[in-house]
This record gives structure tokens, sequence and C-alpha cells, in this order.
């Protein structure tokens, strides 16, 4: 019940963090921490708001809604899969892939303050048996999840300069930290599948690849461990 609650309150946040986000970056890792917990000025104006700022807070309130649902479910399929040892390492990957998703998806964007901390958040459960592989794998897996775009990004330079961001990089080396190298492969392989689905939907050839490799990874920790 514990993680289902926290699961609930971490994931009615994220789509206000990640509107934080959106205000602020591209920024120093410094910046954008002080940025988050010290919000600053919101800009609303006092006195009757308008019905279009009106509609925006519901939209809002719905759309946090549906993450705090959605992440209320994770943490407690997560303490149910796996038990109770290592749940608060696997739930906050959970929780930052998620968060990733959506800033990716919002801005076209994965921020080093979140990418970063969940690769060495992947290695430091490694070293405490607390993830999904051991620390070697981990450590494997992460430096072939970094270079392995970047050589497949020699195919593509030609014609698309942009084909891999290092956002997408730097994510793509977490996972590999958390889930190994096959599982990390796994990852790539549904991410490829997801982003094809949500693209023949939106009938769109481009777009934020970041959603697709967090759900990803969400779907092959659960599927794979």
């Amino acid at each position: 019940m514990i993680y289902a609650i926290a699961g609930f309150l971490l994931g009615f946040l994220i789509p206000y963090i990640a509107r934080r986000f959106a205000k602020f970056m591209p920024a120093t890792f410094a910046y954008a921490l002080w940025q988050i917990v010290f919000s600053g000025k919101c800009g609303c104006k006092k006195g009757k708001k308008s019905p279009r700022y009106a509609q925006l807070c519901r939209g809002y309130f719905w759309r946090s809604l549906m993450a705090g649902l959605l992440t209320c479910g994770l943490f407690y399929t997560a303490f149910v899969y796996w038990g109770a040892e290592g749940c608060v390492f696997r739930c906050a990957f959970i929780w930052i892939l998620l968060l990733l998703a959506e800033i990716d998806y919002r801005m076209y964007l994965l921020p080093d303050i979140l990418t970063i901390p969940l690769l060495l958040l992947g290695l430091l459960s490694g070293v405490f048996d607390a993830g999904y592989v051991i620390l070697q794998d981990a450590v494997v897996a992460a430096n072939v999840g970094y270079f392995l775009p970047v050589a497949a990004s020699l195919l593509f330079v030609k014609k698309n300069k942009d084909a891999f961001g290092g956002g997408d990089v730097k994510l793509l080396a977490a996972l590999g930290a958390w889930l190994g190298l096959e599982g990390m492969l796994a990852a790539i392989v549904v991410s490829c599948g997801l982003f094809f689905v949500w693209a023949v939907i939106k009938r769109q050839r481009s777009g934020a690849y970041g959603p697709a490799l967090a759900i990803a990874g969400i779907i092959v920790a659960f599927w794979y461990f």
C-alpha cells in the first residue's frame, strides 16, 4: 500500500515537473536543480482567471491524475512482482523513465539532470544487487548502449545529422546499466515497434524517440526479469 500511495503522489507530479522543465531548459545541471526546487514566479495574474486558463488547469489536473494512477499501478505491480528487496531502486527507475517520457514528448529533450542520475543509479543498484543485473554486466551494457547509437549514426549522418540525439544516447546507456546487454537490446527492438505504431497513428515520419525508449525499458523490466 505504501508503494501504491507513493507512486500516485510521485506520478501526480510528473506533468508539473515536465512543465517546469519546459520553462527553463536547456540549462546547466545546477540551474535545472535550482529551478525544480524553487519554482519562482508562476506568471499567474491575480484576479479573475480567463476561461482558457481554467481549461488548461483542468487539462493538467486530469493529465496529472492519469499519470498518478499509472505510476501507482506500476509501483504496486513492482512490489508484488519483485518483492520489497530492491523495490525502491526499481520504482525510482520506473518513475524517472516516466518523467523522461513526458518531458521528451513535450520538448523533444532528454535532460542530463535525469539521464545521468538514472545511469549512476543503475550502476549503484548493481553494487547493492538491488537492480536487474550485476555490476559487471551493467558496466559492459552501459558502454555498449552509449557507443552503439554513435556508431549507428554514422550510417545516417549524411541524410540526417540529428538521427540520434545526445539525450537518446545517454538514455540508452542508462537502460544498459539497468537491464544489461540482452535487456537493452530487447528494449531497442520493443521501442522500434512502439515508435512505428505511434508514427502510423499520428501519421508522422519523425518525432521524439525518448518516450518509446522509456516505455520499452519499463516493459522489458517486467517481461524480461
